[in-house]
């Protein structure tokens, strides 16, 4: 009977072992898959950037330097490797490309063109769908640290070697503030 007992004891802590393992590596590559997103509406805000540069070269040809900075910054951000650098160089072309329409802002022209409105909504439409792929990495990162924080599968967290994920999160205060543009 004793020897019943502490089978049943032993397959009980295995299954719990297996079900709490599973867990975390289905909450990794829910991560891995929410990060995915978030590169798939990245590569899409690259394209549209030459694009956009283009439409604005013709008007404003004496803003070379922001021309220039939208260009330099979006290299940065396609060049980035590890997440967190790709987070920074992302932040710094969402600045650019703020002030890319602050400038045109000042060209009547560009804004009444046809071709340049329909980029500046695909981008806003993207920069929505980068929000919202942000929002959806940011929930599954925070339940895949929970997870491999809290007792008793930090135990096995600990031993299969799942490490804490990075948030994707805002931490530049350029663009917690909303950009000036003056004329």
């Amino acid at each position: 009977m004793t020897g019943i007992i502490i089978l049943v004891i032993v397959v009980l802590v295995v299954l719990w072992l297996i079900f709490a393992f599973n867990g975390l590596v289905r909450r990794k590559n829910r991560v891995q898959e929410a990060w995915s997103d978030i590169e798939v509406q990245l590569k899409r805000r690259y394209d549209l950037i030459p694009n956009l540069v283009e439409a604005v070269k013709g008007y404003a040809t004496h803003e070379k330097t922001v021309l220039e900075d939208v260009t330099k910054a979006r290299t940065a951000a396609m060049d980035a490797v590890d997440p967190q650098t790709k987070l920074k160089a992302n932040d710094q072309l969402s600045n650019t490309l703020k002030s890319l329409f602050a400038v045109a802002e000042s060209y009547p022209q560009l804004r009444a063109n046809e071709n340049f409105s329909k980029l500046q909504d695909e981008l806003t439409d993207t920069e929505d769908k980068i929000q919202a792929s942000r929002r959806f990495y940011n929930a599954n990162v925070r339940d895949f640290n929970t997870a491999i924080e809290v007792f008793p599968t930090n135990m096995i967290a600990g031993t299969f070697h799942f490490t804490k994920q990075e948030l994707f999160d805002i931490d530049n205060q350029a663009e917690k503030e909303p950009i000036k543009v003056q004329f």
